[in-house]
């Protein structure tokens, strides 16, 4: 009997994320079906604003309570079933690593490979699971074939991790990496295009595009950009990390020939989950990051040659993706553009306060960058956590100088009052002082 136990145990667990028996399906599914039925009929506004429909996605987090989290565009929490998959998925790889690890868990790839394309709308043949949107984007930088005297084109706006990345790549093989600057926010496509388009000479290969600017939420025309640079024969690399499951669309909707993403965004996949997409026809000439038998394939699971890697993340990226589906990524942007929207319009005309983002929905969604005269980002951030106890991060980079606040669906409205609260006593206090 207890062998028979064992062996039932290990067969649900072994089913995983991608089957019936998925811990969502055991956990949520039933109360997600019939929270769903009690919004039909809704417009997508008064859905985003239902807070009794969002008070139940707000009980799958596991936040502390103690202060708010409004730094959301660093890393999400996952819900507790991600959490829980993660955790169940490592005790069975704890029973017999070299067993249930890469003969077990390690099966679970490929249903995840189809989840993922499905929610990106792409061919599971050009999508590879990794760690993050860094670990993704260094294998295009790295592994793209450029001639000295090869010209990209980037901007200062990048994340650094990406811009140090580029600045390696030309010290080491000649190539040239011209840097754009913008002043943000901008609500016009057509002078940010213009901007990449004047850059541009006959030796330029590449472009490296940020679809949402990780300091201050700036919505890239990543497909118009795309349009015109394929046009001139031109790449086109999308940092994807901060768009990806937060805004609805489809990878092959920007136009580029390579993206990545971070999945422990607003996906809420686990901590240290990523991906990879190339465009079919392109996977042949990228060199993978790390070594493979067959370098120059055109096979996507090349990229994923890591090693020993934790399989159980793998398992809680699956469940992140019931959950995510389950919300539906329309309502699930609309949501948390209303959140972002519901402070920034109480704030923005308070004397002093200053938002460094467009709130016009075509160009931005979740995150959104304010500052208070005379206050730097770092004091406003110091500020509000000692006496309001919220977490947002002060930035100051090219260009920018803000505190970047960011909800997710688990935020409330209060705590949003709250931040309006704290930035209003702010800036009353600095005016007092002249």
């Amino acid at each position: 009997m207890r062998n028979r136990r064992t062996f039932l145990k290990h067969a649900m667990l072994t089913a995983g994320a991608f089957s019936a028996s998925s811990l969502f399906n055991l956990s949520h599914a039933g109360d997600f079906s019939a929270l769903n039925d009690s919004v039909d009929g809704y417009t997508p506004e008064e859905v985003a604003s239902d807070e009794d429909y969002w008070s139940v996605i707000q009980q799958a987090y596991t936040v502390d309570p103690n202060f708010i989290n409004l730094n959301n565009g660093g890393v999400s929490p996952s819900p507790r079933i991600v959490q829980e998959a993660v955790e169940r998925y490592n005790k069975l790889a704890n029973e017999g690593p070299s067993y249930y690890m890469w003969r077990i868990i390690d099966q679970g790839r490929e249903p995840l490979r189809l989840k993922l394309s499905a929610l990106a709308g792409c061919s599971p043949e050009e999508i590879a699971v990794n760690r993050n949107s860094t670990e993704a984007l260094n294998t295009i930088i790295h592994g793209f074939d450029f001639e000295p005297g090869d010209e990209v084109i980037g901007c200062k706006q990048d994340y650094p991790n990406m811009i140090n990345a580029w600045k390696q790549k030309a010290s080491r093989f000649g190539i040239k990496y011209t840097q754009l600057s913008f002043t943000f926010p901008i609500e016009n496509d057509d002078e940010i295009v213009a901007a990449y388009e004047k850059a541009i000479t006959p030796k330029t290969k590449l472009i490296h595009v940020t679809h949402m600017v990780n300091w201050l939420g700036q919505i890239m025309p990543v497909a118009k950009i795309a349009r015109m640079a394929h046009a001139k024969g031109i790449d086109i690399l999308c940092d994807g990390a901060h768009s990806f499951g937060l805004m609805d669309y489809k990878i092959p909707d920007l136009e580029c020939d390579y993206f990545g993403a971070s999945l422990h965004k607003f996906l809420s996949a686990p901590i240290g989950s990523g991906m990879l997409y190339i465009k079919k026809e392109k996977i042949g000439k990228i060199w993978p990051l790390l070594c493979n038998d067959n370098p120059r394939g055109s096979e996507i699971r090349k990229f994923e040659t890591l090693g020993t890697r934790s399989f159980p993340i793998e398992q809680g990226i699956g469940e992140a993706l019931n959950f995510h589906n389950a919300i539906g990524s329309k309502r699930k942007e609309d949501r948390i553009r209303y959140l972002k929207d519901y402070w920034a319009t109480k704030v923005k005309d308070i004397p002093g306060v200053t938002l460094s983002t467009s709130l016009k929905p075509e160009f931005s969604c979740a995150i959104c960058g304010v500052s208070v005269k005379g206050v730097t980002p770092q004091e406003l951030d110091k500020q509000l956590f000692d006496k309001y106890k919220i977490h947002a991060v002060g930035i100051t980079w090219e260009n920018v100088s803000c505190l970047r606040v960011t909800p997710h669906v688990y935020t409330t409205l209060q705590d949003l009052d709250t931040l309006v609260t704290g930035i209003s006593d702010i800036a009353a206090a600095q005016a007092k002082k002249g």
